[in-house]
């Protein structure tokens, strides 16, 4: 029988880990001076930080990894986390684009449909592996126990915040922000879209049971963002404020789905409940 401060030390130890094996990664990263520069591979093992610490903690309590949420679960949980960041980037992107706030390439029209093609089913996979490291350890344990402990919200803006101050370190003393702007802005909009997107992760995490819907959250937001939206959007002045993780764009819509998601909070399984931690 868990108990409420059986779960707390979990969380802690969860907590000291992945920030203790995260600090290697961010001297590497510092100390390149860019992500680029870090390499692939570092970036790839500091996204695999918190699910290390998630699977290490799981067997110093449990002996075992099973309550992590490796079920898959009802698939129409699955079909929306892999089309919610495409709807709310697009949103985003098209606002900005209808706006002449930003204005997309003609590069993009440009594109082969085998390279198009390629692009996004190459980098689904890629960016599914990556996110898979983190989503074992802020969604597969951290947020179900959260659940244990508090309410939805709390649990929603929780771990919101340690995920947004994780991120903290790239970008105060890397690049992990926008060029040509200032740094406190940059910082701004993430945390709020960190903070905001974390309701919508939470609720399908808890909803579903399975760690899977936060990992196809987190590939396809990294994938349409990053390599896509981002790079086919021409500057037309402000351009750099508005989009991009570090712009106001998204902040402003990821406020939206967050109220989507807390407003269907009532549809969640009851804290206590197994449906809350997952299952094998």
């Amino acid at each position: 029988m868990e108990t409420s401060r059986g779960i707390r030390k979990e969380i802690v130890t969860f907590l000291v880990i992945t920030f203790g094996l995260s600090l290697v990664f961010y001297g590497l990263v510092i100390s390149a001076g860019t992500l680029a520069a870090a390499g692939n591979l570092t970036v790839l093992g500091l996204m695999w930080c918190p699910g290390i610490a998630a699977l290490v903690t799981c067997l110093v309590y449990h002996r075992n990894v099973r309550g992590l949420g490796w079920g898959w679960g009802k698939t129409r949980y699955h079909a929306l986390s892999f089309a919610l960041p495409i709807v709310y980037s697009l949103v985003a992107y098209g606002m900005v684009w209808l706006s002449g706030l930003g204005r997309i390439s003609e590069r993009f029209f440009r594109i082969p449909w085998w390279g198009f093609a390629a692009l996004i089913g190459f980098g689904t996979l890629g960016s599914c592996l990556a996110a898979l490291g983190e989503e074992i350890g802020w969604r597969g344990l951290l947020v179900p126990r959260l659940a244990k402990l508090t309410s939805f919200t709390n649990t929603a803006l929780i771990s919101g915040v340690i995920w947004a101050l994780w991120h903290y370190p790239l970008i105060l003393f890397a690049d992990y922000h926008t060029g040509g702007i200032p740094v406190w802005y940059s910082l701004l909009c993430f945390t709020v879209m960190v903070i905001s997107i974390s309701f919508a992760f939470s609720w399908l995490r808890l909803k579903s049971g399975s760690l899977w819907t936060a990992m196809f959250i987190h590939a396809n937001h990294n994938l349409y963002i990053q390599r896509l939206f981002d790079p086919y959007t021409v500057d037309t002045g402000i351009t750099r404020f508005i989009i991009g993780e570090f712009g106001a764009a998204l902040a402003i819509i990821s406020v939206i789905v967050a109220l989507v998601f807390w407003r269907m909070r009532s549809r969640l399984p009851t804290p206590h409940s197994t449906a809350g931690l997952g299952s094998m």
